[in-house]
């Protein structure tokens, strides 16, 4: 089925442009006429003396033009002199001799020059005049067309003429991909649906965390249907007038069904989608108007036409539930952090078109990338592909691919940062606790790297990577999570003192407070509150939050303080045993950071080999 596009209006050619043009050309000739004749350099001379030598043969030729002068002298082809005369007399009458040897030529003179000045004179303010006024009602006549387009949409069309993006073309979203395959077959052959009554789903919702490609799969919809594609973003809509986003949204929709079978578009439809009923009147009012006149757009008394309205949004919770039923959205698509395999496939993709070296590992990359999103590898390749063309080189290399991956997820390397040693030397402690406590701890990731080189916002990293991708933690991954986070302030603590510990574990306990906290309310792990969950919603209106109070009560609240201070303190506890069980190791490790700043999983494995597990930091 080919695209039937609306045909493009051709814009008025501006008549403005056309006098200016015109007005140029003879402010030109003007200027050629009076800096672009040839001047011949002649030297002025007075009558008189034009005369006398005239008389006496020294001058072969006079041309005379009007009132001026060209005298040739004897002995010269051309005119050397110049001279004036008044033009109401004649040479003769000056004193010229009837026998002189001379040849006097006389033409009338040019009249082009005072013609084009006069011209000149009355045109050049005459066109100024106009093209002011002009200029002056081609504004008026914009300010009336913006106005009375004011309620139009602001939807692009993408037919033909763009680009296309097939599903071939993303890697990765297979489950997402297949749903929206029927979408695209509906639309290709909508008979076979409907000889058994089956009726094309009016919605579809994208549903994904940032990154993930929604908008991507939307795109690649368009592609594979073949049909009118208009986008329009969700905050397009919205407008300081209250009815300008209902407006535009009957314009869309009329559009769309005129153009139909059609695909409507609207990326973030949170902006507009909001749930109902919590605002404080004012621009919140334009926005429930929108809000309203796509429910009716979407499930009205209109049927029969086949227009399919996709919507991309990362805050599907925050989304009003009319929306969301049955009839107006009917698929749900959950676009999920690409896996493994997925990882893979996204990365060959990016550096399809990018030249590599033999080094170069994609399935190593792939492996350590867990919970990246398609974005996030995205900006890796390109990353890799800027470090290697910043050291000069005509191929990415496995180095490359190194540095990029890190400076993407853990911050570039701050290494024009000078600490001093004693400084450098406590940031060497603090890293290698963080570094012993979930080497030895059974259920802890194992160490990938381990640098006292300030990266991002932090003075030293100690970086862990799970061996495979997870869907589900453990209380007990959980709990060698917290250990492992406070390892760095208790091996402050006992090499400094307790009133030596600094703030560099600032980072670690905010952290570690937060996993406890999430334990003990979301995910019903606590020890006296086992199986018992008490969501806090923060991501709601503001006007719903205030109105109502904590899903739980001030001695509930208590008890949830008191959980999360017994799995800190244990964790400070088993962190504590671990290291001083193996105080050899934790000076070991420290001083080869200190030696050699950086510290890759291998050295480490070699460093820590006779490091064990005491009975105090065992979980029972």
């Amino acid at each position: 089925m080919a695209t039937k596009l609306p045909p493009q209006k051709k814009k008025p050619s501006s008549l403005i442009r056309l006098v200016l043009f015109w007005a140029i050309v003879v402010f030109g000739v003007l200027a050629a006429t009076a800096f672009l004749t040839p001047q011949e350099g002649l030297k002025d001379v007075a009558l008189s003396d034009v005369v006398k030598r005239a008389n006496a043969g020294e001058v072969e030729k006079i041309e005379v033009q009007g009132n001026e002068l060209k005298v040739t002298p004897e002995g010269s082809d051309t005119p050397t002199e110049r001279s004036t005369k008044d033009a109401a007399s004649s040479l003769y009458e000056q004193g010229l001799n009837e026998d002189a040897n001379v040849e006097l030529v006389v033409t009338a003179p040019s009249a082009t020059g005072d013609i084009l000045w006069n011209l000149a004179i009355i045109l050049i303010p005459v066109i100024i005049i106009v093209a002011f006024f002009m200029f002056m009602m081609r504004q008026a006549q914009g300010q009336s067309n913006q106005a009375m387009g004011f309620g139009k949409s602001k939807a692009k069309l993408y037919g033909e003429d763009k680009t296309k993006v097939n599903f071939d073309d993303i890697a990765g979203n297979d489950s997402a991909k297949q749903d929206l395959e029927e979408v695209v077959d509906f639309l290709k052959n909508p008979k076979k649906y409907e000889s058994l009554g089956a009726k094309i789903p009016k919605g579809v919702l994208l549903v994904g965390s940032p990154g993930t490609g929604k908008t991507m799969l939307a795109r690649a919809v368009a592609g594979e249907a073949n049909v009118p594609f208009f986008s329009i973003s969700g905050s397009e809509f919205v407008e300081m007038f209250v009815g300008v986003g209902a407006s535009r949204v009957r314009d869309l929709f009329s559009k769309a069904k005129k153009n139909s079978p059609a695909i409507i578009f609207i990326d973030e439809i949170d902006a507009v989608g909001r749930r109902r009923g919590s605002g404080m009147g004012g621009g919140h009012d334009e926005r429930e108007q929108t809000l309203n006149q796509i429910l009716v757009e979407m499930d009205g008394f209109e049927a029969g036409t086949t227009v399919i309205v996709l919507a991309a949004t990362n805050r599907a919770d925050v989304l009003d539930p009319a929306l969301l039923r049955p009839g107006r959205f009917d698929r749900r698509t959950n676009i999920m952090l690409p896996e493994r395999r997925d990882r893979e496939a996204i990365l060959k993709v990016h550096f399809k078109q990018k030249p590599v070296d033999s080094t170069v590992n994609i399935d190593s990359l792939a492996a350590k990338t867990a919970g990246s999103s398609g974005a996030d590898l995205a900006n890796i390749a390109n990353e890799a592909a800027i470090v290697a063309a910043r050291r000069n080189s005509k191929k990415i290399s496995n180095a490359d691919l190194t540095e990029a991956f890190e400076k993407v997820a853990i911050g570039p390397e701050r290494k024009t940062k000078i600490m001093n040693e004693e400084d450098k030397k406590m940031t060497a402690y603090h890293e290698a606790g963080h570094a012993i406590v979930g080497h030895i701890l059974p259920d802890s990731d194992p160490v990938h790297k381990v640098t006292i080189i300030p990266r991002g916002g932090t003075g030293g990293v100690t970086w862990f990577l799970p061996p495979e991708d997870r869907n589900y933690t453990n209380i007990v991954e959980f709990k060698d999570i917290l250990a492992r986070a406070l390892g760095g302030r208790v091996a402050e603590k006992l090499v400094y003192g307790d009133d030596r510990v600094t703030t560099g574990a600032g980072s670690d306990l905010r952290k570690a407070t937060e996993i406890a906290r999430d334990m003990v309310i979301e995910q019903g792990m606590g020890a006296n509150l086992r199986d018992q969950v008490f969501h806090e919603d923060n991501g709601g209106m503001v006007m719903e939050r205030m109105a109502h109070e904590r899903p739980y009560s001030e001695d509930t609240a208590r008890l949830i303080d008191a959980e999360v201070a017994i799995l800190i303190k244990e964790a400070a506890r088993r962190a504590e045993a671990v290291i001083k069980a193996n105080r050899e190791g934790l000076d070991k490790l420290a001083a080869a950071l200190l030696e050699e700043e950086t510290i890759e999983e291998d050295r480490v494995l070699e460093i820590l080999s006779g490091t064990k597990l005491p009975k105090e930091a065992k979980l029972y």
